[in-house]
């Protein structure tokens, strides 16, 4: 288990109860630090203020990479940043300060919820299309495709959830970080000449109301 949290007194001490439960434990104070033990840990304690960076930003880099269970632990309380968080693969957020009790009781729940995490595919195929999630590039008919850096992202996100309907939000706040922030148009501009590089009609769904989907 893997507790990133820059707070000395809240890191010892949300350790030491997952110590005394038997848990063993993992301790990073910084996003740099933590990116570099993720891939031993089994369960994420996250929090969202680190001092080198945004704990949202760490947590989108690892919902691309892994299925990990990930329990925001953070002071920020307000309703959008809840959302985000949950939006963005959290599969649970709580507010500090925190009962231990309950976050011990929080943890065993994901736990059980999530006993064997699915492996993120690094290799999705609809068809004659290929999309590498490891070398960032997607072919068809074999020929690889000249994508800018944002439409790989857009196809990326959508490709992982491979034949499921993603929210545009979901696909805004992975690609850009912040759907408020990217603007309810940011997606339109770029799916049109994405689908026209792919040339395939039917491959990336409009699923209406709602966002896209990729493959059948």
């Amino acid at each position: 288990m893997l507790v990133i949290e820059d707070d000395e007194g809240v890191a010892g001490a949300v350790v030491d109860a997952l110590q005394t439960r038997g848990h063993g434990v993992l301790h990073a104070a910084t996003a740099a630090a933590a990116a570099a033990l993720l891939g031993e840990a089994e369960l994420v304690l996250l929090d969202l203020g680190l001092p080198d960076g945004d704990g949202l930003t760490l947590l989108r880099r690892l919902r691309r990479d892994s299925s990990v269970p990930v329990i925001v632990l953070t002071a920020r309380s307000a309703e959008r940043d809840v959302v985000r968080g949950l939006h963005l693969g959290a599969d649970d957020y709580l507010v500090k300060p925190v009962r231990l009790r309950e976050l011990l009781a929080r943890v065993d729940a994901v736990t059980r919820r999530v006993p064997a995490p699915p492996v993120t595919p690094h290799v999705v195929d609809a068809d004659d299309v290929r999309v590498d999630l490891d070398a960032r590039r997607v072919t068809v008919a074999g020929t690889e495709l000249a994508l800018t850096a944002t439409q790989y992202a857009v196809v990326a996100a959508l490709a992982r959830r491979r034949g499921v309907a993603v929210s545009r939000q979901q696909v805004l706040d992975e690609v850009w970080g912040d759907a408020t922030v990217a603007g309810s148009k940011a997606l339109d501009v770029h799916i049109a000449p994405l689908r026209a590089k792919l040339d395939r009609p039917g491959l990336v769904a409009t699923v209406r109301g709602f966002g896209y989907r990729f493959g059948g």
